[in-house]
C-alpha cells in the first residue's frame, strides 16, 4: 500500500456540525495536513435511530446537503455518506474497523470524540477502536468533549425557540431548508409577501413565534438569473397564524423591503437569529398589520448590527 493512498478519517452522524463536532473535525484535518494525507469524514444517512428504533429518531438539525457542506468548509477533502441499514447496524466493531476503516478508507489515523460508539449495539468505543487500530494498522486520537455542547441540547433549545442559545452551540444560526410553495398568500394581501417553506419531514423547527433572521437561495440545481448567492434580512414566522383559524403549521419568511421576488419552486434556507415574540391572536387585521410593522422594524435593527451568516 502506498502511503499516498491512505487517509485520516473521522466518523460520526455530525447532525448540526456543532462546536463539539467542529473540534473533532478540525483536529482530523490538522492531522491529515501534517501527514500530507487526505481527510475523510464519514457520516450516515438516514439517522441510525431511524433504522434501529423506528419512530424514535430525533428531529434533524441539518439536511444531508448542508451537513456535507459544513464539513467541507472545515477542510475535509471527502465526505463519505454510508447508507445506514440493518446490515451495517449488525456489523461488529471489528468488522466495521476492518471493512470500512482499514480496507475501504485505508485509514492511517482515526480521530473521534470521547463519546464515539460504533458497531452492533454500540459495543465499540475509543478504547476498543485503539485495540482494533493495532490490528488493522491505524492509530486513534480521542478528542475530549466540549462541555455543554451536544446535538440533543441544540435540539432542545431550538424546540424551545431559544435560537440565540442554539446558535452559540452551533457556531452559526440554526437553519431550516425547504422548497418554496404556494400558501394562502395572506402575507401578500397584508403587504408583506412571504416565502412559505415546505420543510423535509422530521426537521428541527423552532417553537412557534416570530424571529429575526435571514432568507437565502440555495444552489440545488440551477438558480434563475439574479438569484445566485442571494441572501436577505428576513422576518420569520413559525406557527399556525392564530389570527386566521385553521391554518396548518408553517415556516414563512418575509425578505425585508422585497415585494418583487418570485421564489416559488426554489430551494431556500431560513437562518434563525433572534426570537422576537410568541404568536398572538389579534382582534383585528389592523392590529396585526401594526404589529408586523413593529416586528419588521425590530428585524431591521437586529440584522443590520449582526454579521450576515
Amino acid at each position: 500500500m502506498q502511503e499516498s493512498e491512505r487517509s485520516v478519517v473521522t466518523v460520526g452522524v455530525f447532525d448540526g456540525v456543532h462546536l463539539g463536532h467542529r473540534q473533532v473535525v478540525e483536529r482530523a484535518v490538522a492531522v491529515a495536513r501534517s501527514l500530507d494525507l487526505r481527510c475523510v469524514a464519514v457520516t450516515f444517512e438516514p439517522h441510525p435511530a431511524e433504522v434501529v428504533r423506528p419512530g424514535t429518531q430525533p428531529p434533524r438539525l441539518t439536511t444531508l446537503r448542508h451537513r456535507a457542506a459544513l464539513l467541507t468548509e472545515l477542510g475535509v477533502d471527502d465526505v463519505m455518506v454510508l447508507p445506514f441499514t440493518m446490515e451495517l447496524a449488525r456489523l461488529s466493531p471489528a468488522d466495521f474497523a476492518q471493512s470500512v476503516l482499514a480496507e475501504r478508507l485505508q485509514a492511517a489515523t482515526v480521530v473521534v470524540g470521547a463519546n464515539f460508539t460504533f458497531g452492533h449495539q454500540a459495543a465499540g468505543d475509543p478504547s476498543v477502536l485503539r485495540v482494533l487500530g493495532d490490528k488493522y494498522d491505524f492509530t486513534v486520537e480521542e478528542i475530549p468533549l466540549v462541555s455543554g455542547v451536544s446535538s440533543t441540547l441544540v435540539r432542545e433549545l431550538v424546540a424551545a425557540g431559544d435560537v440565540s442559545a442554539a446558535a452559540s452551540l452551533l457556531g452559526r444560526p440554526h437553519r431550516v431548508e425547504g422548497v418554496v410553495v404556494r400558501g394562502y398568500q395572506r402575507g401578500r394581501q397584508l403587504g408583506f409577501p412571504t416565502a412559505n417553506v415546505e420543510t423535509p419531514p422530521n426537521t428541527a423547527i423552532p417553537a412557534d413565534g416570530v424571529y429575526a433572521g435571514w432568507l437565502r437561495c440555495v444552489a440545488v440545481g440551477n438558480l434563475p438569473a439574479g438569484y445566485d448567492g442571494c441572501v436577505w434580512p428576513a422576518a420569520i414566522s413559525v406557527g399556525t397564524n392564530p389570527t386566521f383559524e385553521g391554518v396548518p403549521r408553517t415556516v414563512e419568511a418575509y425578505a425585508l423591503d422585497r415585494d418583487d421576488l418570485d421564489l416559488y419552486g426554489m430551494h431556500v434556507a431560513v437562518d434563525f437569529g433572534t426570537r422576537l415574540r410568541g404568536n398572538t391572536k389579534f382582534d383585528s387585521i389592523e392590529a396585526l398589520i401594526a404589529q408586523i410593522h413593529a416586528d419588521v422594524d425590530r428585524v431591521r435593527e437586529l440584522t443590520s448590527s449582526a454579521s450576515r451568516p
